[in-house]
């Protein structure tokens, strides 16, 4: 069994650093060998949740500006699988959820680069889900809820995006984090780990620091996505938590 993951996909320049965490995904990607990889990124957004669908190789999206050169050759050059994408597919419309099928998109930075990191041959099947972030915490859940049961077939799900996550917030080249960000995180972390959906679901009025740390909720929803798909028995564990910038969090949950 492969429990879902939250994993926060950071600065796109994660993708060639060493640091500790690339480190700690390193290891976490050789420690689990899943059959396939179903991943909600915060980077694809539509209105209809939208699956990719197809079998050969993607191409690789440079959805970033103003990054060294190494990053825009940067190849990951994962295959997708339409028998699982129709799988989950199914699950979705199962639970009144519409979908929609692409059969052309690439992989966006919120896929690839943590995919790089974790299984950098590319060699496991990838199925890419959008998100929309305009719809409440209680929906962003029951999308994960259809795909509860797919850690029992070694099929990995990951919800890719950040906790906080405020590109204005930034400080570029501080190494402490601030400590509203902490404050923001230690909440989020006490309710993930208690499963407080109530208190999860009102986050915007009861977390501190809510607004400065999720200003615009498209990367924050995929923890969502990936909590709602785990076993509801199952206690949530923070595996990895590590700050970059002062204020962009590199967190994973495990569900």
């Amino acid at each position: 069994m492969i429990s879902p993951l939250f994993i926060c996909h950071g600065a796109p320049t994660l993708a060639i650093e060493n640091n500790e965490y690339t480190q700690y995904l390193n290891e976490l990607g050789k420690a689990l060998r899943p059959q396939a990889i179903v991943i909600f990124t915060a980077h694809w957004e539509s209105e209809v949740l939208t699956l990719s669908y197809r079998d050969d190789s993607y191409e690789t999206i440079y959805d970033f500006g103003g990054f060294p050169p190494e990053m825009y050759s940067i190849q990951y050059p994962a295959k997708g699988s339409t028998p699982i994408a129709s799988k989950i597919e199914e699950r979705f419309n199962n639970r009144g959820i519409t979908t929609k099928r692409d059969v052309k998109r690439g992989l966006d930075h919120g896929s690839w680069v943590v995919l790089r990191l974790l299984y950098p041959d590319a060699d496991i099947p990838i199925v890419q889900v959008s998100v929309n972030p305009f719809l409440p915490i209680d929906q962003q859940l029951k999308i994960g809820e259809a795909l509860q049961g797919l850690d029992d077939e070694d099929i990995l799900v990951i919800g890719s995006g950040g906790t906080v996550h405020n590109l204005r917030a930034i400080h570029w080249g501080q190494d402490t984090p601030e400590s509203w960000a902490m404050e923001f995180d230690d909440w989020l972390i006490e309710k993930v780990q208690q499963r407080d959906v109530e208190a999860l679901t009102h986050y915007q009025n009861l977390a501190p620091h809510a607004p400065l740390a999720v200003p615009r909720a498209e990367h924050f929803v995929p923890l969502f996505n990936s909590m709602g798909s785990g076993k509801v028995h199952q206690i949530p564990k923070t595996l990895h938590r590590s700050y970059q910038y002062g204020t962009l969090s590199h967190i994973v949950f495990q569900f």
